[in-house]
């Protein structure tokens, strides 16, 4: 199965990628996780992203927050999908974060979850690699089922305490 590559912005993005972490963990995704910026360390952010292809990535999971541009410059030097997490900071709750990942210009897609995503921006990852691996694919159609029981049982109480 292909790799997870995650890049935060600056660690303090670690509670959303934690969110994310977790979830694909419990999938058993093999993932990496670092702090590249694309304004601070631009190089180095460009030499993992162009060469992820090649190391056995299928996926990029890029958060930041603010300016957010991160999603942007990785996705500018790869080919591979690119799910942009755009992080709430002080400023603008994170709306300023959304739009900077969110409109990019044709040609060069980027995949926007919501604000502090980072579950979905996992699960996202999950369902792209899942494309070609039906093990995977077995395993999120299981986690939905079990979401959904996970509801109608909280449904069935809900019915009986209200409803007679």
């Amino acid at each position: 199965m292909k790799k997870v590559g995650i890049i935060m912005g600056s660690d303090s993005d670690l509670p959303i990628i934690q969110k994310c972490v977790d979830m694909l963990n419990s999938l058993e995704i093999e993932y990496t996780v670092h702090v590249y910026s694309a304004h601070r360390t631009p190089e180095e952010a460009a030499a993992f992203t162009k060469s992820a292809k090649e190391n056995g990535y299928g996926v990029i999971i890029a958060a930041a927050g603010m300016a957010a541009h991160l999603a942007g410059a990785v996705a500018a030097n790869t080919t591979l999908p690119v799910i942009g997490i755009p992080c709430k900071s002080s400023a603008l709750d994170g709306m300023d974060a959304l739009l900077s990942t969110v409109q990019m210009p044709t040609g060069i897609p980027v995949a926007t979850v919501a604000i502090n995503g980072g579950g979905n921006a996992a699960l996202l990852a999950a369902q792209m690699l899942a494309i070609s691996d039906e093990k995977l694919s077995e395993k999120l159609d299981t986690m939905r089922e079990e979401n959904k029981k996970a509801v109608l049982a909280k449904d069935a109480k809900i019915c009986a305490e209200f409803n007679e």
